[in-house]
Formats: C-alpha cells, structure tokens, sequence
C-alpha cells in the first residue's frame, strides 16, 4: 500500500496555489470625522477593501467597524489613505474594567462608557485582593458567616 499511495499522490493534480481563508474579524478604528462627506469617504474606502461584509460608521463616537474577512492592518492603513487620523480602537466598555480611573485609563476624550484600554485598569490574575473579595462575597456559599 505504501508504494501505491506514493505513485498516487505523484499523478494526482494539485493545485500549486495555496488558499488560505481568512478569518471573520470585527476591525474597531477610531477615525475623526467631522462632516457627512468625511463619514461617506471613509465608508467608501473600508467598504472597497476586498472581503469586507459590512461597514458601521458611528461619527458621535468617531468610530468605524468593519466586519469582513480582512486583515485589521490593511484596514487601518486604507482608512488612514484617506486622509484622516485613524488609529484602532483603543477604548473598553466601563463595566469591564476593575479600575477605571487609574491612571492613564481615564480619558477625557473617551464616549460615555468607555476608558482607555490599560493593564493599570484590570485585576492581575492572581492578586490576593480578588482571592478575599471572593472569600467575603455574598454570592459565595462558603464565605465566612461571621459577617
């Protein structure tokens, strides 16, 4: 068997090209747009990107997400050849933050809702201040009943 599966795969025909899909990515930029014609020349270009599904431009946010099969850098770098200020999406939502006004997590600048995406503003993993939390919460059923 070992010599037919090798005369086999030798007179197979195999494609020389190697396609490889990409993965579906949500692509969060945050882009300063002032008018209507800033916000459609911005959704022209992330729209005219080869795999691109959808395009949501949010202006009060000043933020544009594409959701496609793209590469996030390909789509920062045609963005930012239109001209304007494009950078990815350096916001995360408020509730998930353990910390939000640490330092340089706060931001003025932020929408409503939002800090600065900072390691100062999350727990370390294995801080012994999230172990006691734990062990005094009321939503564990072994915590200390002294309390």
């Amino acid at each position: 068997m070992g010599y037919l599966d090798h005369v086999s795969e030798l007179c197979s025909v195999t494609s020389t090209r190697k396609s490889k899909r990409k993965n579906m990515e949500t692509v969060e930029i945050k882009v300063k747009m002032d008018c209507d014609g800033c916000e459609r020349r911005v959704k022209n270009a992330a729209s005219s990107l080869k795999g691109v599904k959808s395009v949501d431009v949010n202006r009060k946010q000043s933020r544009v997400t594409v959701k496609g099969y793209v590469e996030p850098k390909k789509v920062l770098k045609k963005i930012q050849n239109t001209g304007k200020k494009a950078e990815m999406w350096p916001y995360v939502p408020y509730t998930l933050t353990s910390y939000p006004y640490a330092p340089q997590a706060y931001d003025k600048k932020a929408p409503a809702g939002y800090v600065k995406n900072v390691p100062q503003a999350f727990h370390a993993p294995n801080s012994p201040s999230e172990k006691y939390d734990d062990l005094f919460s009321d939503e564990n059923p072994n915590a200390c009943s002294v309390m």
